[in-house]
């Protein structure tokens, strides 16, 4: 049985896999159609599109009409949505839970987190929330993020450390760093806030704990 389960693990992967090829399709598709609602006035930009439903976005195609207020508020929405924090636990119930961690063997001043991938590493602080601003990465520089999935995953191969807010031992970020030999250390609190982009860092993946060794 251990053989059969080690042998169709790797098939967990190809519904991921096959849905994420056929949204970017999809996508393709949305963004040609409001590319002509842009040229014929119906909306003033291409993403304008992204705050419609698609029952919406059908009906100001076939009648080349859109709400515009609608969008302007739905925009509006998503923005201050994006400047929430959302608490690090939401029970079924509405209750959001918080904590700190307690341990003695973390040095003075040092963020505390989960060790999800052992190794000690020094490098630079490259505080990024959005993968496409990661572009310009370099060798020795270690990634601070909010968490990452698979659209990360390029970005591993460019750098020596992995810190993140959320995850746990088997989250995207965790495993990946994992297969790349990363020290990684996840569940770090604010860490996106309390470490500044080019802080010099030590990240110790083994003993679960982030270090700024230095200022920009």
């Amino acid at each position: 049985m251990i053989d059969r389960v080690r042998v169709f693990a790797g098939y967990r992967e190809y519904p991921k896999y096959r849905m994420i090829s056929r949204y970017w399709i999809y996508k393709q598709a949305l963004l040609a159609e409001a590319d002509r609602l842009v040229a014929a006035g119906v909306v003033d930009a291409a993403d304008d599109v992204s705050f419609l439903t698609f029952e919406e976005l059908a009906e100001a195609a076939r009648t080349r009409r859109a709400d515009r207020a609608l969008i302007r508020r739905r925009r509006e929405d998503f923005r201050s949505y994006a400047r929430l924090t959302p608490p690090r636990v939401l029970t079924s119930e509405g209750e959001t839970l918080d904590g700190s961690y307690r341990r003695d063997d973390v040095p003075d001043g040092a963020l505390a987190g989960l060790a999800v991938s052992s190794g000690v590493v020094e490098g630079r602080a490259r505080v990024i929330l959005d993968v496409g601003d990661a572009h310009d990465l370099a060798p020795g520089d270690v990634l601070v993020t909010t968490g990452t999935d698979p659209s990360w995953s390029p970005v591993f191969v460019a750098v020596d450390a992995l810190v993140t807010e959320v995850g746990g031992l088997m989250t995207h970020g965790a495993v990946i760093a994992r297969e790349y030999g990363l020290p990684a250390v996840v569940g770090v609190a604010d860490a996106t806030h309390r470490i500044e982009d080019g802080d010099r860092l030590r990240v110790d993946g083994t003993n679960g704990w982030v270090e700024r060794v230095g200022p920009p």
